[in-house]
């Protein structure tokens, strides 16, 4: 069985997330340099891609940020996936808040490329009549059949925008597996809520194999409790550091959080705090 944290192999690679990035964002290359920045990156990824099944994987995620470095920044899809493999990378060594910091920038990335919200807009389109679809969809060229070429263009353009789609689609639900995993391992109720609702957008996804959506419906089914649970433990470490702070505040005077005693207000639901020596 396939390991589902090995990194993309057949997917282009793209560049740093440096701080200078959002200026430079927009700043194209020349198509021919593009191409030949891309070409240097794919061969640095695939040696990183290398070292990840060597098990080597600091030298791979050194290899990986190589690989952004050569490209540039403005794409998103690339990015995302030297991003994704990078999360991989950092499960493998257990280190979970970098692979969560590295899944949720391959996220970004592919919500540039195609928002979340676009995934909804096609199921809603499932519904809806052939004329209904022509309706909604941009750039539709009217193909009368007399000319042979211009159907041919139209046909790869659609067939590539279905590619794009599919693309985008398994690289944010590995993404989000990645991530999932990760805050699952860091526990905490933040980190759990954020595992929990990652999982519940990967309930919705069609597109997840078969393991994955097993692992989706166990985490969903266990981790409620585990979220309960450490609120209630987090709640009562800091119900401890207040009243350690209160006695602190308190022993002066010869007083103590225990010559206090709150009581819940059951028309209100406030709290009356009551005064015992």
């Amino acid at each position: 069985m396939p390991d589902p944290n090995a990194p993309e192999r057949s997917d282009p690679v793209d560049a740093d997330d440096s701080g200078d990035e959002d200026v430079f964002h927009d700043a194209h290359f020349p198509a021919e340099e593009e191409a030949q920045l891309l070409k240097e990156s794919q061969e640095i990824k695939t040696e990183a891609n290398q070292l990840f099944l060597a098990k080597s994987y600091d030298q791979a995620i050194s290899c990986y940020d190589r690989a952004l470095a050569s490209c540039p920044s403005y794409l998103d899809y690339d990015v995302a996936v030297l991003h994704s493999n990078i999360a991989a990378c950092y499960l493998k060594l257990e280190e979970w808040k970098a692979a969560v910091d590295s899944a949720t920038v391959s996220i970004e990335r592919l919500d540039k490329v195609i928002p979340p919200t676009s995934q909804v807009k096609d199921d809603d389109s499932k519904g809806k009549t052939a004329s209904d679809s022509d309706k909604d969809t941009d750039g539709v060229v009217e193909i009368s059949g007399d000319d042979e070429e211009a159907e041919e263009k139209e046909l790869q353009r659609l067939k590539d925008q279905d590619e794009q789609r599919s693309n985008v689609m398994r690289i944010r639900a590995k993404s989000l597996m990645r991530r999932a995993k990760a805050k699952s391992q860091i526990g905490g109720w933040g980190s759990l809520q954020g595992a929990a609702e990652d999982y519940q957008t990967l309930s919705g996804m069609e597109n997840l194999p078969a393991d994955d959506k097993r692992i989706v419906q166990r985490a969903l089914r266990e981790l409620p409790e585990r979220i309960n649970q450490a609120r209630e433990k987090e709640m009562g470490d800091m119900m401890g550091k207040l009243k350690d702070l209160g006695n602190g505040i308190l022993k002066p005077f010869g007083l103590s959080t225990d010559n206090f005693n709150f009581v819940q207000d059951p028309k209100t639901g406030g709290y009356n705090m009551n005064f015992q020596s």
